[in-house]
């Protein structure tokens, strides 16, 4: 038995395996709690300078939670609004972390998801929730909550997994 080389490493590590689907799943909604916070960046300024009038997780707290929201302790509603959007930027990201790497890896992936998601609120949800923001022509908030799901995409597809060579 010859004596190991000096140089060599004196023991090997096994090679890294996938993390499987519920890994993948998992980062997804750790990315997409991520770039739901960066949104609260980006949300803090276009309210406090008056480009949107009420963020889309306050509105649905504010009018649909039949109560829960004003029986709150005020001190807590913007963070019960902040963990309300925080999980849904999770919901977002697994589903992210689902759709076929051939899309995913595209660098224009994460911002055009995140503008679906936002066409889709304003589409979809806001007129189904029945909120008052969706019945009113609203161009300058509309193009600022545009602007911070582009940035929630941006985000979401910037902390993604890449092929390791």
């Amino acid at each position: 038995m010859s004596a190991p080389d000096a140089g060599a490493p004196q023991h090997s590590e096994p090679p890294a395996e996938a993390p499987g689907i519920s890994g993948d799943i998992a980062h997804g909604a750790l990315r997409g709690v991520i770039a739901a916070m960066s949104m609260t960046g980006m949300r803090s300024f276009t309210v406090s300078t008056g480009l949107v009038d009420e963020p889309p997780p306050r509105a649905i707290l504010r009018q649909k939670s039949k109560g829960l929201f004003r029986v709150m302790p005020k001190r807590f509603r913007r963070a019960g609004q902040e963990l309300f959007h925080w999980g849904y930027g999770a919901v977002g990201g697994a589903a992210f972390a689902i759709l076929p790497d051939k899309v995913r890896m595209q660098a224009w992936s994460g911002p055009a998801y995140g503008l679906l998601i936002w066409v889709g609120f304003e589409v979809a949800a806001a007129p189904a929730l029945g909120l008052a923001q969706a019945k009113k022509p609203r161009p300058v908030d509309r193009v600022a909550l545009a602007v911070d799901h582009l940035l929630y995409g941006l985000v979401l597809s910037e902390t993604r997994s890449r092929p390791r060579e």
